[in-house]
């Protein structure tokens, strides 16, 4: 599942198109051994290697390994975002189109167990110096749900059901990663969970009679 395309967080400088393709080769080269190895397989030296760009210049982009797999779990999570984009679920309900979108993005990253794996405990070990990471993934996973909802404009009710979502199917992954859920269990969790969508739906003004 590598995904090679990502941008810089808002709060960065623009990149140019020369520092864009260099670190997108960073991410892929990152994606590349994670995938064949898990977390300890991503090694600064050898992602410096594979992308062709310096160590210091690896370590400018990113100033660990840490912020490094949170950054590829960004951009994975943004291919997905594509992916899903070009064929969207079409279930009835905004609670049902959600549980399906999660479903697929789960069923990506179960074909990549150690890539997965990798990402995820990154995103479990990052402090408040991973931060901007960090937020890039939880805005890219808020903007997939909400498109699966088919809104645009979220009360906040609605986006404090998006956060719960979220958090669920992050720790949906750690327990199925673990060995400790089912993809079973994991798909009835996110099911049950994604029904807060439709308790949070503003309700439609009383017709008068």
């Amino acid at each position: 599942m590598p995904a090679e395309v990502s941008s810089a967080s808002p709060s960065s400088p623009a990149l140019t198109e020369r520092q864009e393709a260099r670190r997108r080769r960073i991410l892929h080269a990152s994606a590349q051994l994670a995938s064949r190895g898990g977390f300890d397989a991503v090694q600064m030296r050898e992602v410096a290697e594979s992308s062709q760009v310096a160590l210091g210049t690896l370590y400018r982009y990113f100033p660990s390994k840490v912020h490094l797999l949170v950054a590829t779990m960004q951009a994975q999570l943004e291919h997905m975002h594509g992916t899903l984009r070009k064929k969207p679920p079409q279930d009835a309900t905004a609670a049902e189109r959600v549980a399906e979108t999660l479903m697929r993005a789960f069923r990506a990253l179960q074909r990549e167990p150690h890539l997965a794996d990798a990402m995820v405990r990154a995103l479990t070990f990052a402090d408040r110096s991973v931060s901007p990471e960090v937020d890039q993934v939880s805005r890219q996973t808020t903007m997939i749900i909400l498109d699966a909802m088919g809104l645009e404009d979220p009360t906040p009710q609605q986006l404090s059901a998006v956060r719960v979502i979220e958090h669920t199917w992050h720790s949906a992954l750690i327990t199925w990663l673990s060995g400790r859920a089912s993809i079973a269990q994991v798909k009835i969790d996110i099911e049950t969970v994604c029904r807060l969508i439709d308790l949070t739906a503003p309700e439609e003004p009383a017709r008068r009679r």
